[in-house]
C-alpha cells in the first residue's frame, strides 16, 4: 500500500466515527437544540473527512468533482438549515431553558421579529 492509500483510509475511517459519534449525540441528547448541534457540527466534519478520503483515493478520475461539490453544497447548506430548526425550536418552546446559558433570541421572539436580520 502507498502512503495516499493510507491516509485516504484513515480520513475515512476518522470520518465515519465522527459520523458515528453525531449519530449517538442525536440519540442521546435531551432537547431539539443539542442534538441539532449533533447532528450538524461532526456530522458534516465527518462527511467532509470521508469526501477527502475519497478524492485521494479517486484522485485523476472525474468523480472527483462531483465529491468537491458534494462537500461545498453540505457546508453550504448544513449551517443555514440549523439556523432555521433552532429557530423553529425555539418559537414552538420546544427547548429546555435550564440548558441555555444565554438567551439571545427572547428580545426577537417578544417582537415578531425573525432572528435579528432586521426583517419582519
Amino acid at each position: 500500500m502507498r502512503t495516499l492509500d493510507i491516509l485516504a483510509a484513515v480520513l475515512v475511517l476518522g470520518g465515519s466515527t465522527l459520523a458515528l459519534t453525531a449519530a449517538i449525540g442525536v440519540v442521546r441528547f435531551p432537547d431539539t437544540l443539542t442534538r441539532m448541534h449533533a447532528a450538524t457540527k461532526p456530522q458534516v466534519l465527518g462527511l467532509l473527512l470521508v469526501l477527502i478520503g475519497a478524492a485521494i483515493r479517486l484522485r485523476g478520475n472525474a468523480d472527483v468533482g462531483m465529491v468537491i461539490l458534494t462537500g461545498l453544497f453540505t457546508l453550504i447548506t448544513a449551517p443555514v438549515i440549523a439556523n432555521r430548526v433552532g429557530q423553529l425550536a425555539y418559537r414552538e418552546q420546544n427547548i429546555r431553558d435550564d440548558l441555555l446559558t444565554k438567551d439571545e433570541m427572547h428580545e426577537f421572539a417578544e417582537n415578531g421579529e425573525s432572528g435579528g436580520n432586521g426583517q419582519n
